[in-house]
């Protein structure tokens, strides 16, 4: 096994990497570290939002509507028509008996579910709201000469502000919570105030939500049996015992986001994935990242691409010699996988055999709703928090996340908690989100700034080693998958990776979100996804086209994912024996990091 490399050749090699060009650019004027603790104690309250950025898009959409009085006129007319079909409504409503509504809620929005809420008087406030919502979106959108990334802003701090003042987040404007303090004699409050008092216990101890202790790592989710085989300063590489008497000669390698705990892929053993490969005769490496802390602020998108991905695929290649390797990307991990495998191809390098792409954006140009978070003013203010603390914590990105879906993650789920006394119970995938990670400074600005601002990697302005890569150099198959209701990595958004190889592409879209669509067994009900293969000749589908033609089936996809890798693969190979060098069993101690 190779030996890990001393502190100091580290920072020499890292030193080496930075010196190349177009790699690190530094500032003519660095700023001022006034400024930036400012910035940074400032950062703490805002969980890194910069107040500069929401203004100046505040003045962008202000100023435009100023001196937009065609707009003023649309604007007060549709007040007028909305305040007559409320009151329309109203009328009828009161009378008795069914109304047809006025308005209806979006199909993400859950809120008005209940049917307590079609009772008056609670169905006129839910109408209210819902056309107030509606009209807010028109006086946020289509004005000349906002820029689009300004109207998004404004739009969805309009939509904040109105989830905080929805009827459903007050005790007598909400139906629901009324009728259960009835029934209850007030016992959800002080189940309410209990829990509210709990979770702010811990929330200032850092202790971890109640329930996440009946899902450790090792004991009841990541036991997929395996061994720890190498080791360095970044991750830790898995190397899982066979399930079957003879396997699929060549390896999977998984890569997955280091923005998570890598047993995602691995929860309990009726859902992880990597038990299903290994039951369906493959031979699979998981990288483990380690969980990155202070000391750890100067690595880079070039040390993980080095000594990470690279570095796993030097290491399979020497466990399973003379096999290309089929490789798997996960998010963060798949934009990875893809610039590693771009470097490689351009140097005429076989070593991969296939690669899949779970929910991995490598176009940024549409980012979807988490762009709002993305522009210089944003970039800066949470830079100098991370330059402060070294890292940006799992904590101040989950509550950028939650803010993209509050009515969902927020308040929805303090009226269902703390007003109902209604404590959902912990399952693994709730606990593995739970479990919290960090992002080292400089990666993560690196990686905002290249791939996200920039869009660095699709101009063909990322370098590695000195030289500008690009994916249409790569040509091994390709499986990509995406999912319906992604909020981090929109679907259409993925669907890029049609326009950016020179690969055969297959494509499935599943039902279900970031992490509960890839988390999808074959015995999950209610499960679907649409599916097709682009060749390399064929002509281009846009994603509306593209899911037109696709074929729609029911179930989990990981079945149609292993026949695919299964292709692409040769059964009948013995597996590999016991490492003898191993360094201890799965899960490894780098996923135990706090």
């Amino acid at each position: 096994m190779a030996s890990t490399p001393t502190t100091t050749n580290r920072a020499k090699t890292r030193a080496e990497r930075r010196a190349l060009p177009g790699v690190h650019r530094t500032a003519i004027e660095p700023p001022s570290n006034v400024d930036r603790l400012l910035h940074a104690a400032m950062g703490q309250l805002t969980q890194g939002i910069s107040p500069s950025g929401l203004a100046v898009a505040w003045f962008d959409w202000s100023l435009h509507l100023a001196q937009s009085p065609a707009k003023w006129q649309r604007l007060v007319e549709k007040a007028w028509h909305k305040d007559l079909r409320w009151f329309n409504y109203a009328l009828r409503a009161s009378w008795g008996g069914p109304v047809e509504p006025c308005i209806k809620p979006l199909p993400q929005d859950r809120r008005f579910l209940d049917p307590a809420w079609q009772r008056w008087p609670y169905n006129l406030l839910q109408q209210g709201f819902l056309l107030n919502q509606q009209w807010w979106h028109n006086a946020t959108t289509g004005i000349d000469g906002v820029s689009k990334h300004h109207e998004q802003v404004v739009s969805f701090a309009a939509r904040q502000l109105l989830d905080m003042v929805s009827p459903v987040n007050f005790v007598a404007t909400n139906p629901e919570v009324l009728e259960t303090t009835v029934r209850e004699g007030g016992a959800n409050f002080v189940r309410g105030a209990i829990g509210l008092a709990e979770d702010a216990r811990r929330s200032l101890r850092g202790d971890p939500q109640p329930g996440t202790e009946a899902y450790r790592p090792g004991i009841e989710v990541a036991v997929t049996p395996g061994q720890v085989v190498f080791r360095n300063h970044l991750f830790e590489l898995i190397q899982y015992a066979p399930g079957t008497p003879t396997v699929h000669a060549e390896p999977i390698l998984i890569v997955p986001a280091w923005i998570m705990k890598y047993y995602i892929l691995d929860l309990s053993p009726h859902n992880s994935l990597v038990r299903y490969l290994v039951e369906r005769g493959h031979t699979v490496f998981m990288m483990s990242w380690h969980n990155p802390s202070a000391d750890d602020r100067d690595m880079g998108m070039d040390d993980y691409l080095h000594d990470g991905v690279m570095a796993a695929f030097k290491q399979v290649g020497q466990r399973v010699p003379d096999q290309p390797i089929n490789a798997v990307g996960y998010c963060l991990g798949g934009t990875l996988l893809s610039i590693a495998a771009a470097a490689l191809a351009c140097e005429g390098s076989r070593l991969l055999n296939s690669m899949t792409l779970l929910a991995a954006q490598t176009d940024f140009s549409e980012a979807g709703e988490l762009s709002i978070f993305i522009d210089e003013s944003q970039l800066a203010w949470l830079e100098d928090l991370m330059w402060q603390q070294g890292y940006l914590d799992n904590r101040q990105m989950a509550g950028a996340f939650k803010l993209l879906r509050s009515h969902d993650l927020v308040w929805s789920i303090g009226v269902s908690q703390y007003l109902l006394g209604q404590r959902a119970p912990m399952n693994d995938l709730m606990a593995w989100n739970a479990d919290a990670t960090r992002m080292p400074y400089r990666m993560h600005s690196e990686y905002l700034r290249k791939l996200f601002l920039n869009n660095d990697l699709v101009s063909g302005r990322y370098r590695v080693n000195g030289r500008p890569v690009v994916l249409r150099d790569i040509s091994v198959p390709m499986f990509a998958v995406a999912t319906l209701t992604d909020h981090v990595s929109p679907w259409r958004s993925v669907h890029k990776i049609h326009l950016l190889t020179s690969s055969d592409v297959t494509f499935v879209l599943t039902s279900g979100g970031h992490n509960a669509g890839i988390v999808s067994e074959p015995s999950h009900r209610g499960r679907y996804y649409y599916t097709d293969t682009h060749r390399r000749g064929d002509c281009y589908s846009d994603p509306d086209r593209w899911i037109e033609n696709a074929d729609e089936k029911d179930g989990s996809w990981w079945p149609e994912w292993a026949e695919w890798l299964e292709q692409h693969s040769h059964a009948g190979a013995p597996p590999p024996g016991p490492p003898p060098d191993a360094l201890g069993p799965a899960p490894g101690r780098y996923v135990l990091e706090r």
